[in-house]
């Protein structure tokens, strides 16, 4: 497994209502977030691969499935660049702790639309907006060796 990268299954308590789940907790796990956004992706699109220099993500899966990729993109790595998926989502619902300079990217593998919520230690483009991204965006980059399969 990629250093630093936690994945934390999520339990669904369900009753005649629907359900409830618990994807964070502070005594269980040490995470500052910055701010929090959830996402919706339509099926069979990708979002990513693109990684952070300095961000941590949070994501959590629980609604929709998902393939997940990784690449540990940080130098001297024992597994530098070697692709890591899962599956993750409605059969296996999960938070994701992606630490800063691992490639990461979802796609949407349900035949329904799946929602994510990530947490990041960032706040997006900085305070007030002021600053430049934090992200390196290889799905934009013909030459990228981090390719979706």
């Amino acid at each position: 497994m990629i250093d630093g990268l936690i994945i934390k299954p999520i339990q669904k308590n369900l009753d005649d209502r629907g359900w409830l789940a618990e994807f964070f907790r502070t005594d269980e796990m040490d995470l500052n977030f910055a701010m929090g956004y959830l996402s919706l992706t339509q099926p069979k699109i990708t979002r990513g691969p693109h990684e952070h220099k300095n961000q941590a993500d949070y994501f959590v899966f629980i609604v929709g499935k998902f393939k997940l990729f990784l690449w540990d993109n940080r130098l001297g790595a024992k597994d530098y660049r070697v692709l890591q998926t899962y599956e993750v989502g409605d059969d296996n619902p999960c938070g994701v702790l992606v630490p800063p300079g691992v490639v990461h990217a979802y796609q949407c593998i349900s035949e329904t639309p799946g929602l994510v919520v990530n947490l990041p230690d960032q706040l997006y483009r900085g305070e007030n907006k002021k600053e430049a991204v934090d992200e390196i965006r290889w799905e934009a980059m013909p030459d990228s060796p981090f390719k979706i399969q």
